[in-house]
């Protein structure tokens, strides 16, 4: 059985591309937090109606319910997942441990990257209105400005991608992060990969560690 892997690292480090490669080529299963309250409340079940319940209150689903979410969901004894959003902070890394990893084969990934540089890679980004595509300014410029190379669709920068709130999105994430990757450290489960690199060099790491 491939190792359940717990994705760590700051908005736009490359994570979510590295998700898709690995649910496609690898089969595994990429579990969201977000897309997993979605569905249960649409489902309509006793756990999508309490979800939905918090948030009608305008409060955050706390913990242990997001907690009883992944276990819902989750048959680890079957499948291999990639857990992205959470944890967040030491406290869930060790409920995720204690309550759904249990006895399960994990490694936590951190897509280590400089924060400047990510929060120029950020400011840069475009995105395609049509078909989705990602660019960057910086990096992978379209060949027409402002157009997207594959359906000739507009690009567009995402409200949050502005400056101000990259800072904003960044700070937090350096605030809350050192704690988690101490605790997967400690019990020898932290692979550290150059989220800087090229994609392919990045994903070849990742295969790598999910074959060692």
């Amino acid at each position: 059985m491939k190792p359940q892997l717990i994705l760590l690292g700051a908005p736009g480090s490359g994570k979510g591309t590295q998700a898709a490669r690995l649910v496609s080529e690898l089969s595994y299963n990429h579990i969201s937090t977000g897309d997993l309250l979605r569905s249960e409340i649409k489902s309509e079940s006793e756990l999508g109606k309490k979800v939905q319940g918090i948030m009608n209150a305008g409060k955050l689903v706390d913990d242990n319910t997001v907690l009883e979410l992944l276990n819902a969901n989750c048959d680890l004894t079957a499948n291999a997942y990639i857990f992205d959003g959470f944890p967040r902070n030491y406290e869930q890394a060790n409920l995720l441990d204690t309550e759904v990893m249990k006895d399960a084969k994990s490694s936590a990934v951190y897509f280590d990257i400089d924060l400047d540089k990510l929060a120029a890679r950020l400011t840069n980004r475009r995105t395609c209105s049509g078909c989705g595509e990602i660019y960057n300014l910086l990096s992978k410029a379209p060949a027409k400005e402002g157009v997207c190379d594959l359906c000739g669709e507009s690009l567009a920068q995402r409200k949050d991608d502005n400056e101000e709130t990259v800072k904003t999105r960044l700070q937090v994430f350096k605030d809350t992060i050192d704690p988690v990757l101490a605790y997967y450290e400690e019990s020898g489960r932290l692979a550290r990969i150059d989220a800087s690199l090229a994609p392919d060099v990045v994903f070849a790491a990742l295969r790598d560690l999910t074959e060692a």
